[in-house]
């Protein structure tokens, strides 16, 4: 398990390319989050985060999504600082026995990066700058991994 954030660009493809690799891994699902143009407005994303506590409170909740999912492996590697459209933003890859525990998982993790995950994004543009919050869908995707779920036996 590993949980990175980076000022750096990165090739998902790549981090994709060593991930689970156990014996025992029947599921690798992924996701790659790209900084979107915003037709045109959009300059570039400023992500903030506090080091020594936005990782440790992300690595908090992936040891909780690998308990809850019987993960193998999981990798997230998130940027910050001014990223650019068309750059990776996020990257999160689940590793399972089974295919519904690492897609359950990516979609949690990515629910939790999207909506609580303790970042400051901005939006830089044409028009200066403007603090971005997370939008309503974001926060009611989140709260469907609140509740105690029951798995089938």
């Amino acid at each position: 398990m590993a949980v990175r954030l980076q000022d750096e660009p990165f090739d998902p493809a790549a981090l994709l390319a060593g991930f689970g690799k156990g014996p025992e891994t029947g599921a690798v699902v992924s996701f790659s989050g790209v900084c979107r143009a915003e037709g045109g407005t959009l300059e570039a994303l400023e992500l903030e985060a506090y080091p020594g506590f936005t990782d440790r409170e992300i690595g908090e909740m992936a040891e909780a999504a690998r308990k809850r999912f019987d993960l193998h492996d999981l990798l997230i590697v998130h940027r910050t600082g001014r990223i650019a459209p068309g750059e990776a933003i996020v990257f999160v890859a689940t590793a399972a026995a089974h295919r519904r525990e690492a897609f359950e998982a990516a979609d949690q993790l990515m629910d939790y990066l999207k909506s609580r995950a303790p970042f400051w994004k901005k939006a830089h543009g044409a028009d200066g700058g403007r603090w971005i919050e997370p939008r309503l869908e974001d926060y009611e995707d989140a709260a469907r991994w609140d509740a105690p779920q029951e798995r089938p036996v």
